[in-house]
C-alpha cells in the first residue's frame, strides 16, 4: 500500500482515498477467504474419494443388480418440447442396469409433438387414471398412457403446462416405488448410474434420505446408443472453462460438503430421494426457480425440526461420474442459465433465512448456509467491486503496484491453483480423459475461466440476484442444443 501518498490527500478526496484503501484490502481478504474455503472443500473431497476408491473393488454392483432386496426406483423424467430426442432418451433410460425400476415421463403441455413421438415409438394406449394427491399439483393431468405390448416399465402422463417443478410433483404422485429418481429429459446416464446412486440407501437404509451424483459435460464426448463411451474436453474455450468449473464446484465441492454433512445442492439433472421424505415436505416448490436445491434445503430443515430422533439422517453425494448433460455453447445461453441459477440460490436463502447461522440446524445452519451467503451469494458483487476499486485505487494512489499484484495473486492465481488441484484429483480418481490433449485442454480452461469467464458470470449472477429481489417473472428461456453425435436435439420454449 502506498502509505506515503495518504498524507497528500485532504477533505473529501482524502476520505475517498481512505475508503478505497480499506475496501481494496477487504477485497483481498475476501478472495483469500473464499479460495481457502474452496481449497478446504477440495481436501475434504480428496479424503472422501480416496476412501471410496479403496472400497470400489467391493462395491458389489453386480450383486445389487441381481438381489431381490435392492430397493426399486421410480425414474421421473419431466419433458417440455423434447420431441426431437425424447424417444432415444427414454429408450436409453429403459436399458439402465437395475433390477426393478419404472420410467415415468411427464409431458408438461408440450406443443411440438413430444407425446405423439412417444406414443408412436412405444405403442402407447390411453388408460383410465386416478392420480393420487400425495403432493399438491397445479396443472391437471389430462391423460395417462401405457405401452400396449409387453411388460415395458413405462408410464407417460400428459398434463397442463405448469413448469418443471409441477411436472415432477405429478411424477411423484404417480410413482409406485419407495425411491424416486429425478432426471432431465436430455441427460445421458451411465449404465450403472442407478446402482451407484442407490448404493447409499442399501448401505445405510435407515438414515439416507437423498443422494446425488456427478453431472459431467457431454460436449465433445463420443456418444453411442444413449451412452457416453469416451469422454473428451470440448474444443471451444467456453466449454473448457465450464469443464473446469464443474470439476471444482460440482464434483469436488459437493463431495466436500457431503463429507461434513452440509450438502445443500443435488442437481436436478440426476438425484435420488426417498419418496416418503419428499411427500412429507410437500414435494417440489413450483414458485422457486431452483426447485432441486430448494428441496434439499427443505429436507434438511424438516428433519432438523422434527425432533431429536429424526436428526440422525444423511444426504450424500456419489463421486462417480454417472450423468452427462450438454452445456451451453453460446454466451447468451450461458448467461441465461447462470442468471437463473443465481436467482434460484437467492430465493432459497431468502425463503430459509431463519436457518442461516442457527445451531438448531447443525452444520447446515452454522457452516454451509453462511458459506453460501458469503461466498456464493455475495461473490459476484465483490468480484465486480474489486475490478472497479483496484484500478481506481491505483489511479488515486490508494494502492501501489505491489498491492495490485497481491490482489491478482489472491483473487486469480490462487483460484487457478485450486482448479489445477481439482483436475489432478479427478485424473487421479477416475482418469476420465484418455488423451493428453484433453488434459491440456482442461489446463487452458483454467486460464479462460479466470480471465474473462469469471467476469461475465459475475455480471450474470448479479443480475439473477437482482431478479430475485425484485420478483421479476420467472423465465427459463431456450437453448438450441448441438446434440449428441449426429443428431440435433433442441430444447424447447419457455418454462413458466
Amino acid at each position: 500500500m502506498n502509505v506515503a501518498a495518504v498524507g497528500n490527500w485532504e477533505g473529501p478526496l482524502g476520505t475517498l482515498h481512505d475508503v478505497i484503501t480499506v475496501c481494496d484490502t477487504a477485497v483481498i481478504l475476501y478472495f483469500l477467504a473464499i479460495n481457502t474455503g474452496h481449497l478446504m472443500l477440495n481436501l475434504l473431497a480428496l479424503g472422501e474419494i480416496t476412501r471410496r476408491l479403496r472400497r470400489a473393488p467391493f462395491a458389489g454392483y453386480e450383486d445389487a443388480a441381481g438381489s431381490p432386496f435392492t430397493p426399486p426406483i421410480s425414474v421421473i423424467m419431466p419433458a417440455y418440447n423434447e420431441a426431437a430426442g425424447i424417444t432415444e432418451a427414454v429408450r436409453a433410460m429403459l436399458l439402465l442396469h437395475y433390477p426393478v425400476f419404472e420410467v415415468i415421463v411427464v409431458d408438461d403441455g408440450s406443443t411440438d409433438g413430444t407425446l405423439e413421438a412417444l406414443a408412436e415409438a412405444f405403442d402407447l394406449a390411453e388408460v383410465d387414471h386416478v392420480v393420487p394427491e400425495d403432493v399438491p399439483i397445479r396443472g391437471s393431468v389430462l391423460s395417462l398412457r401405457l405401452p400396449r405390448g409387453g411388460p415395458v416399465p413405462l408410464v407417460v402422463a400428459r398434463k397442463e403446462n405448469g413448469g418443471k417443478a409441477d411436472a415432477l410433483n405429478v411424477g411423484i404422485n404417480l410413482a409406485r416405488y419407495p425411491l424416486v429418481c429425478m432426471v432431465d429429459a436430455d441427460s445421458i446416464l451411465d449404465s450403472q448410474a442407478l446402482l451407484a446412486v442407490a448404493k447409499p440407501f442399501s448401505d445405510d437404509p435407515l438414515r439416507v434420505i437423498a443422494s446425488g451424483g456427478v453431472v459431467g459435460i457431454a460436449n465433445g464426448c463420443t456418444v453411442e446408443a444413449g451412452r457416453v463411451v469416451e469422454a473428451h474436453v470440448p474444443s471451444d474455450p467456453l466449454g473448457r472453462a465450464q469443464v473446469v468449473e464443474y470439476l471444482r464446484g460440482f464434483f469436488l465441492g459437493r463431495t466436500g460438503w457431503s463429507r461434513i454433512g452440509g450438502l445443500l445442492i443435488i442437481a436436478g439433472a440426476f438425484g435420488l430421494f426417498r419418496r416418503d421424505a419428499v411427500v412429507a415436505v410437500g414435494g417440489m416448490d413450483p414458485d422457486c426457480i431452483g426447485e432441486d436445491a430448494e428441496l434439499v434445503v427443505r429436507l434438511h430443515r424438516y428433519m432438523r425440526e422434527q425432533g431429536r430422533r429424526n436428526r440422525d439422517y444423511r444426504i450424500v453425494f456419489v463421486t462417480e461420474p454417472i450423468s452427462w448433460s450438454e452445456a451451453p455453447s453460446e454466451l447468451r445461453v450461458l448467461g441465461r442459465q447462470r442468471r437463473r441459477w443465481q436467482r434460484g440460490l437467492t430465493e432459497i436463502l431468502l425463503k430459509h433465512r431463519r436457518m442461516i447461522g442457527n445451531p438448531r440446524y447443525g452444520r447446515v445452519g452454522t457452516v454451509a448456509m453462511p458459506f453460501y451467503v458469503l461466498f456464493e451469494l455475495a461473490a459476484p458483487l465483490v468480484e465486480l467491486s474489486g475490478l472497479v476499486l483496484m484500478p481506481l485505487g491505483v489511479l488515486l494512489g490508494a494502492v501501489d503496484v505491489a498491492f495490485l499484484w497481491r490482489f491478482l495473486l489472491a483473487a486469480y492465481v490462487y483460484s487457478m491453483i485450486i482448479s489445477l488441484v481439482s483436475i489432478a484429483v479427478e485424473e487421479y480418481a477416475y482418469h476420465r480423459f484418455s488423451r493428453w490433449r484433453d488434459v491440456w485442454g482442461a489446463f487452458v480452461g483454467v486460464v479462460v475461466e479466470n480471465v474473462g469467464y469469471r467476469q461475465f458470470t459475475a455480471w450474470w449472477r448479479l443480475r439473477g440476484m437482482w431478479d430475485a429481489l425484485n420478483r421479476a417473472p420467472q423465465v427459463w428461456g431456450s437453448m438450441a442444443r448441438s446434440g449428441f453425435g449426429s443428431e440435433q436435439i433442441p430444447e424447447g420454449g419457455k418454462r413458466t
